[in-house]
Order: C-alpha cells, then structure tokens, then sequence
C-alpha cells in the first residue's frame, strides 16, 4: 500500500517536470549602436504685414523681416543637415544651415560677394562649420569648430519660428551680431554650466578686412527652472580701423510652472571713435533691456508678450539702418503680442500686433507705428 502511493506521488510530480520545457538560452549580446547618420529638418514660411505709417510705397521702416506692408512675402525655406558627433569618444561631425527666401536678403554678411561665398540675393548660408570632439573624463567631451556660426548673444535667433514672438526685435536687429566666420572651442562643466569661446573675422564677415580679429565668449548657468547666460565680445570692427567694439549682453531665464516662462535680457556696448560712426570724432555708446513673457492658453495655443528698449546714444547702431532716418541720440521702444498656433499637425500659425515709438517722427512722419501680421509656417 505505502509502495503504490509512493509510485503515484512520485508520478503526480514527475508529469509536470516532464512537460516542462528546458531552459532558455541566454540572451546574445545587443548589436553595437549604428554610427549617427545626418539628420535632416528646416521649415517653410510665408506671411503678410501691414503697418498704418508704411513709407511709400510699402515699406516698414526699421523692421527686418517684415520689412514690407500690404504685401505677402515668401519669407523662409530653411534646410538643415547635421551629422552629430559622439561625445564620448573621439569623434567628428558637420552642421549646415541653409536660408532661402526674401529674409535671407538682410542677413548677408560682408565679404558674401564677389570676394566672398555668395549664394545669391534671396540665399545666405547662415551656419556652416565642422566639430572635432575630444573626450573627457566627465562624458561631455570638448568640442572645437571652426567655420559660420550665429551669434552666441540674446534670446531671439535667425529662425524666426522657434522665437516667442514673430517679428525680430530691436535688440536682435540693431545690437547683436547675425553671424560670425571662425574658430569655436564649447564645454560643457556638468548639467548646469557650459562655456564657449570663439574668435573670428568680426560681426556678419566672411572676408576680414581689416586684419584684425573678433573675440566673443559665453557663460552659462543652469538650475532646475533657472538659466544665466553672459556674453562678452570685443574686437575692432570696421574697414581700415583699430577701433574697439566692446560690450556685454546677458540674458535670464525664469520658468514659472510648466506652462509659463519669462526672460529678461540687457545689452551695453561701446564703440572708439573712428570714421565709419555717425560723428568720427567721439566714441558712440549703445544700451537695451527687454523683456518677454511666453504662456500656454491651451495645448495648442500659446501667447507671447514682448517689451524692449534702446538707447543709441551716438545712433551708432540705428543711423540709416533698415531705412530709418538719420537722427541725434535715438531712442526706439517697441511692445509685441503674439498668438502661436499649432492646430494643425507640423504647422505654426502666428497673428501679431505691433506698436513701434521713436524719439524722433521717422515713421512716415509719426514718431509712432502700429502693425498687423500673420504668419504660416510648416515645421519638417
């Protein structure tokens, strides 16, 4: 009796081991990462402005992409191609940034002629360099460029689709550079600080033309919902002169909560007397501070708010620029509302409304503007 419930319990648990299958083999190794290939992105823009004191026949005094009134304009096809390095190891890679349409026509740098790399009156190759990577022992590397670049200086940038508002604003019209042809050393500290150091021909130059060169450097900070950025520069900038340019831009950053962000921004800069300024025989002194608040009203809807001033005290930076009047010690304040739209998939539909005031009637006569825009872009 016990030898058969033995043979049954033995059995009972021996049917299940039997039909059970053998243990799988180990996992094989996962197959090494692929080499970055180059990626390729840019938007497409078109849009139309209106301004109550347009100069005849339509032009929008003091503005730069939105330069003319009642009118559409073919604004932007931007192509980018980036092939990014690795920064864990030595590693190369190559970016480009290609500009067509009519905004490229006010952001030639000199030299881009005959003597220099053109691409036509509605083309300007805005960045165009190569990275070298050395690795380092805290997984950031160090980076060394060397070709076009845009400016390290404020919060507004070229492409006008990733700003808080449409139109550019004063400070990043009349007190920063555009571009710059040179040499560029980044590194990234940790998570939250970075520097980058560059010398180059001088403000939107492709071709030096005075023998002299440009230095420019930036700082940054970071916190959780903080960021600080300093920028300094100083070279001779003109033809044929020794003259300084020197300054410093700075820019602040505040998140508040996940769906608003302000930024403050401040620019001085300074400039020796020499024959290219508007009165040859003193030095010319420039500032500006603006401001701007950006909140999302829904997914797909975002206000932008922006306020700025400059004070162009020897009208250095303002004097015949974008079709202003020559003037005396110019003040110009600018306030900007901006819908940003993204209703439609890939797509960024902007309205806009804008006041402009001068310390002086250079707007057809008024010392003040009001203007109207709309913006369609498609994002790739």
């Amino acid at each position: 009796m016990v030898s058969a419930l033995s043979l049954a319990w033995l059995g009972a648990v021996a049917a299940p081991l039997a039909g059970q299958a053998p243990p799988a083999a180990p996992a094989p190794a996962p197959a090494p990462a692929p080499p970055p290939s180059f990626k390729l992105s840019g938007y497409v823009e078109a849009s139309y402005a209106y301004s109550t004191e347009a100069v005849p026949p339509n032009t929008i005094l003091g503005r730069l992409y939105d330069r003319y009134s009642n009118a559409f304009t073919l604004n932007a096809l931007k192509l980018t191609a980036d092939r990014p390095f690795d920064a864990k190891k030595v590693d190369a890679g190559v970016h480009a940034d290609v500009l067509l349409g009519q905004n490229a026509e006010v952001l030639h740098s000199s030299g881009s002629g005959a003597s220099g790399f053109n691409v036509g009156t509605d083309g300007e190759i805005t960045q165009l360099y190569v990275t070298l990577n050395l690795p380092t022992a805290n997984g950031n590397g160090i980076q060394f460029k060397a070709g076009k670049f845009v400016t390290m200086m404020g919060l507004e940038v070229i492409e006008d689709v990733v700003n808080p508002n449409w139109s550019e604003g004063n400070q990043f019209i009349y007190v920063e550079n555009f571009t710059a042809t040179g040499l560029e050393l980044d590194y990234k500290f940790s998570s939250s600080a970075d520097i980058e150091l560059r010398i180059d021909n001088g403000w939107d130059r492709v071709v030096v033309t005075n023998g002299n060169k440009d230095f420019m450097g930036r700082l940054g900070l970071t916190s959780a919902n903080t960021a600080l950025g300093i920028v300094g520069y100083v070279g001779a900038q003109e033809p044929n002169s020794n003259a300084s340019r020197y300054g410093i831009d700075v820019l602040l950053n505040q998140k508040m909560g996940s769906k608003a962000s302000v930024w403050i921004q401040g620019d001085w800069g300074k400039e020796k007397a020499n024959a290219a300024l508007p009165d040859p025989t003193q030095d010319a002194t420039w500032w500006a501070v603006g401001g701007w608040l950006a909140v999302d009203l829904s997914p797909k809807v975002n206000f932008a708010g922006r306020a700025d001033y400059l004070n162009d005290a020897q009208t250095a930076r303002t004097s015949g620029a974008f079709g202003l009047l020559s003037t005396a010690a110019h003040k110009l304040w600018s306030l900007t509302g901006t819908l940003n739209v993204k209703s439609w998939p890939n797509a960024l539909v902007r309205p806009e409304v804008r006041y402009d005031h001068s310390s002086f009637q250079v707007f057809n006569g008024k010392d003040g503007q009001v203007s109207f825009a709309l913006s369609v872009a498609y994002l790739y």
